[in-house]
């Protein structure tokens, strides 16, 4: 049944998502280049909140669950697992108040409405995983920028989605290149659940009906142990959330 209805709502929500992200390409563009990085900031904010209630087409559900106490003004390195691209919109709303920039791959940085703007304007790091000399000085630029302006960082340290939600083995070399550039930068773990189940069967048709849960857990402080075994760390307590 949630199959059958996915049919039949899928192109309704898709048809948002897409509407959405043309809308906000020229409102991204004039809060750059008119008002700069703060109107900027907003019109991503609300970008996101507009894609993530497009999940609400089909019935879906996003729940955002965060009991830490986690600073504002202090770099963050939030470390998450990633199951499907439903996960970035809500990961950018959510901790949309610490300046939180996605490290993403270089192919994502055009072709894309609104996304692809954002990524080139937004102060992340686009890589490319094909020449590792410019993904570790864009990391460092991008550990630089958290240093200097407190903004944080958004990593999905697998390095690809797990299309049936199982957590990968975490990768630390990226979290090790910001760290050196930004040492007093926080460790955030974030589980993120059940938002494979949304496109179980592919972009078509999405399912419907699906609980979706993003949950804050217990921050690591830097520099209490190698960063490998704290990375490692991170790991665990995702998957002891996710099931």
């Amino acid at each position: 049944m949630r199959k059958f209805l996915g049919y039949i709502l899928s192109p309704f929500a898709i048809t948002a998502f897409f509407l959405v992200l043309v809308i906000f390409q020229p409102i991204q563009w004039i809060n750059y280049k008119v008002f700069g990085y703060s109107a900027h900031k907003k019109s991503v904010d609300a970008l996101n909140f507009c894609l993530l209630s497009t999940y609400y087409i089909l019935f879906n559900s996003v729940k955002f669950v965060n009991k830490q106490n986690l600073p504002q003004g202090r770099p963050m390195i939030i470390m998450a697992n990633h199951q499907s691209l439903i996960d970035i919109p809500p990961m950018i709303y959510f901790f949309r108040k610490h300046h939180a920039k996605f490290i993403s791959k270089i192919e994502l940085a055009k072709g894309i409405p609104s996304i692809s703007y954002n990524l080139r304007v937004g102060g992340g790091a686009n890589i490319d995983r094909k020449d590792p000399r410019q993904s570790i000085t864009e990391l460092v630029k991008l550990g630089t920028r958290m240093k200097e302006k407190g903004w944080s960082a958004m990593i999905f340290p697998e390095g690809t989605r797990s299309k049936d939600g199982h957590v990968k083995t975490f990768q630390s070399a990226g979290i090790a290149t910001l760290l050196k550039k930004c040492p007093n930068a926080l460790l955030v773990p974030v589980a993120i659940n059940k938002s494979w189940e949304m496109v179980r069967y592919g972009l078509f048709p999405l399912n419907t009906f699906t609980p979706m849960t993003w949950e804050v857990l217990e921050p690591i402080e830097p520099g209490t142990a190698p960063v490998d075994e704290l990375v490692k760390l991170a790991e665990e307590r995702i998957r002891q959330k996710v099931g």
